[in-house]
């Protein structure tokens, strides 16, 4: 958490939630590995390597919600519903992601940090959740590109704050694509 809101000190776009929140989300992410790395005994980087695990899994299966949601509520992937329809379809999605979580959440031994998240999900919650994940890889990709160089990765992310709010997002993407194929 604290890597995370210094992230927003180094940099914050006004106007960008999307940007500023995965930002600080890959700074939290790659911070606190390098940390532990350094710094940890080995029982806090077994302890943060099951916590990160968990927390990816989670995401996956919160964003695979949300790409459902998204089918739903018009993305022109389905016809125009009837709003009977659409909530209940929405009410299945819902029910989906809780019943994958409780299967997620027993393979963990109890761990249940998500658990009052999970309770008032929502699609506005799915939303929110979106701004904190989405440009992550972008992010992780930046940094593995600028040799894993803290001062090169923020000159970098800077470039990029200066650029329109479409143009950044489609850079990023551009750039975790280019990680993951190269």
């Amino acid at each position: 958490m604290i890597f995370h809101e210094l992230a927003h000190q180094v940099l914050y776009v006004k106007d960008d939630t999307l940007f500023n929140e995965s930002f600080a989300t890959a700074v939290e992410r790659l911070g606190s590995e390098r940390w532990l790395s350094v710094h940890g005994a080995v029982a806090a980087r077994k302890e943060y390597a099951e916590f990160d695990a968990r927390r990816q899994q989670f995401r996956a299966l919160s964003l695979a919600t949300r790409v459902r949601l998204l089918a739903i509520y018009g993305t022109g992937e389905l016809p125009v519903l009837d709003r009977k329809e659409l909530i209940a379809r929405k009410n299945r999605v819902l029910q989906d992601f809780r019943d994958d979580y409780a299967r997620l959440k027993s393979s963990w031994g109890g761990y249940s940090a998500y658990d009052a998240w999970v309770a008032g999900a929502n699609n506005a919650a799915f939303g929110a959740q979106a701004a904190y994940d989405e440009l992550v890889p972008g992010f992780e990709a930046l940094f593995a590109r600028e040799g894993k160089n803290w001062p090169r990765f923020y000159d970098a992310v800077r470039r990029l704050a200066k650029m329109p709010a479409t143009e950044r997002v489609q850079a990023l993407k551009q750039i975790a694509t280019e990680h993951t194929s190269g």
